[in-house]
């Protein structure tokens, strides 16, 4: 196909091609724990530091070896190249919007908000559950740490031990108990 006809990025990074677990909600902050902020940083580090200059130079070399239309090197080495780029504008973004918030130095420990790691347990059952309400960038269901803009975590910001908390799941409406509420 001839690539006039192709469409390429111009390199803009646009929240709406974002997976909307991943989209601030309009003109809010993107908050961050320190170990979120870090992690960020460690994997900028890794992609402008390693990945992409040996990939740079895998290109150049594959470049070097003659016709680039049927280098498979050189192809998937220069689309490699963009999808690298692309994140590290990405994470760039983030990096430059973040508002840490250190959990630790949180003085109202009483209440829950950003950082917080709360106990709950559901009104209709025993089972109880711990979350840290997390940045969007380091939410990680498996590890225990929601995004402050889901659901679970809108409704139980200002809760205090002890409340009962209402709000929509996927599951329909539901009913939580404010076990604990730590900050660490």
């Amino acid at each position: 196909m001839n690539k006039a006809f192709v469409k390429e990025s111009d390199g803009q990074d646009d929240d709406e091609e974002l997976a909307p677990a991943l989209r601030l909600p309009p003109g809010s902050k993107n908050y961050m724990t320190p170990r979120g902020h870090r992690q960020l940083r460690e994997e900028l580090d890794q992609l402008v530091r390693i990945e992409r200059p040996k990939l740079v130079e895998t290109i150049a070399w594959a470049a070097g070896n003659g016709d680039r239309s049927e280098n498979g090197d050189y192809i998937y080495g220069k689309k490699r190249l963009r999808e690298i780029d692309r994140r590290i504008r990405f994470l760039i973004k983030r990096l430059e919007n973040a508002t840490v918030v250190n959990p630790a130095e949180q003085e109202n420990t009483d209440q829950v908000f950003f950082g917080a790691t709360v106990t709950i347990r559901d009104v209709a059952g025993d089972d109880a559950q711990t979350w840290q309400i997390v940045g969007v960038d380091e939410a990680d269901v498996t590890a225990g740490r929601i995004s402050w803009i889901s659901p679970l975590a809108r409704a139980l910001l200002k809760a205090r031990e002890g409340d009962v908390v209402r709000f929509m799941s996927p599951a329909g409406v539901r009913e939580i108990e404010v076990l604990e509420i730590v900050y660490r």
